[in-house]
């Protein structure tokens, strides 16, 4: 049984808009209803582009039913992370720096998903420039989890992915540093990838550290996520960062066969350096049990020190956060939060040295890393821990040692899927990392998974305005 309207995986809209059974203008209103009736307990809107997103549903329907689809993601609505650039519309990046930029030209994903026919319902969310927060002095507060309110939706892509988990669009675009595509997607219990760095152009999206910011999808199943990648892969000449690599045939990839996939476990670090809680490690066996019951091998792999690669993107993240923000924070500090501010100034105070040997430090560790992958296919572990309550978070809390920054800092392609639920009802997360763009195998393994169990189709349930309690919300920082 398909889930309600709101709720409808891209490819399960897509092929009801492509058989003529559901129309572009009526999935558009209907999420731009919810948005209106329920997003006032999610924050996970800054902007609502309703006008333009019924003039693009009306269009959309018009040229399908006189030619059909062009493509899968035809008539599908969408959301995009405030800091990818939309012609016309503002992007505030949450800061009150840019409280009134209203962007001149579209992304390049913005664009790509234009020409596809995607519908742009508005801007998500997300940290102050994507890497202060949570916080609530800065222009918009932070987003809340679906699954429980009270509790955060992770990362500065956490707008992007409560509005999926919540039926208020049915993709989105985020940004991915050091997890922060993952990570919200484990928190909300959906699937986002970050892609092989340069796989997906970044060309007009705000940046937050050069050498690590990749952009990427979010949905509700890996099939959604090759559809969408589809479409936003590919060259991009006006991104330096951008490779000139063929772009495959995700779609063709899902065959839903994994029978002699082999898995490499990093065992040192769940073991030894960052153990998880017994019930994520539970949930995370209970996964690896299901690969091998398709056919998938199991074996440990060994990887150099999770804390070297923390080390290595801890210095270079701050210093080229420095290096972007520098000229206004000399200028104007009190425009930014006290989470950005004090993690920009951390950024002053790492010498030139020390930010080349963490470069070459990088090298080494992605290096390492390829050696790990050219033994086995895939590496899984979790993504992270269930979602926690939605509080401020010190300054001083940079970086700590992560599952997802190691395939920042590789620069490989990672997947975070969920794999079932905790006693509180919160996702957990199952991490799927491949070789440099084999994001195929990385989808084909999620959507293996996924259809081997249950968790896809699960969704969270917001409460009316009428049967609603109040809650409290933090204010202030804790500096």
């Amino acid at each position: 049984m398909a889930p309600d309207r709101p709720f409808l995986t891209v490819a399960e809209a897509a092929e009801l808009i492509a058989a003529r059974r559901l129309s572009p203008v009526e999935l558009t209103e209907t999420y731009l209803a919810r948005i209106a009736a329920l997003d006032d307990q999610l924050n996970s809107f800054v902007t609502v582009t309703a006008e333009r997103a019924r003039r693009d549903a009306r269009k959309a329907e018009a040229e399908i039913m006189t030619s059909g689809p062009r493509g899968p993601l035809h008539g599908i609505p969408y959301s995009l992370k405030d800091i990818f650039d939309v012609a016309g519309v503002r992007t505030t990046a949450q800061s009150r720096l840019l409280a009134s930029n209203v962007a001149v030209e579209d992304s390049a994903c913005a664009a790509k998903l234009e020409t596809a026919g995607a519908i742009l319902l508005g801007k998500n969310a997300t940290w102050e420039f994507a890497h202060g927060g949570p916080s609530w002095d800065v222009l918009f507060p932070p987003a809340r989890n679906p699954w429980n309110t009270d509790h955060s939706p992770a990362g500065s892509s956490s707008g992007s992915a409560a509005a999926v988990a919540a039926g208020l669009a049915a993709m989105s675009l985020g940004t991915d540093t050091g997890g922060s595509i993952r990570s919200p997607a484990a928190a909300c219990g959906i699937a986002g990838l970050k892609p092989t760095y340069g796989r997906v152009s970044r060309r007009g999206i705000l940046p937050n550290c050069f050498s690590h910011d990749h952009a990427g999808p979010l949905a509700w199943t890996s099939r959604d996520l090759a559809l969408i990648m589809t479409v936003i892969a590919g060259h991009d000449q006006r991104d330096p960062g951008s490779a000139a690599r063929e772009v495959p045939d995700y779609i063709a990839a899902l065959t839903g066969n994994v029978e002699g996939l082999v898995i490499g476990v990093p065992g040192r670090w769940l073991e030894d350096e960052l153990p998880p809680s017994p019930a994520t490690r539970a949930a995370f066996d209970a996964a690896l049990g299901v690969f091998s019951a398709l056919g998938a091998v199991v074996r440990e792999i060994s990887l150099p020190s999770i804390r070297e690669y923390h080390a290595a993107i801890r210095v270079i993240a701050v210093s080229e956060l420095f290096a972007i923000h520098a000229e206004d924070l000399r200028a104007r500090p009190e425009m930014f939060g006290q989470s950005l501010r004090y993690r920009i100034i951390a950024g002053g105070l790492v010498r030139a040295e020390e930010y080349l040997l963490a470069q070459r430090a990088r090298t080494d560790l992605a290096r390492a890393m390829q050696d790990a992958l050219a033994k086995v296919d895939v590496i899984m572990l979790p993504t992270s821990e269930p979602a926690e309550r939605l509080q401020p978070v010190h300054p001083a809390s940079l970086f700590t040692p992560s599952y997802t920054s190691p395939f920042s800092v590789a620069g490989n392609p990672a997947l975070s899927v969920c794999n079932g639920f905790n006693e509180a009802g919160l996702p957990f997360s199952l991490q799927i990392v491949g070789r440099l763009f084999d994001e195929a195998t990385v989808l084909r393994a999620g959507d293996a998974y996924e259809r081997a169990t249950p968790w896809r189709q699960r969704r969270p349930a917001l409460r009316s305005p009428a049967a609603r309690e109040p809650r409290a919300s933090p204010e202030t920082s804790t500096a």
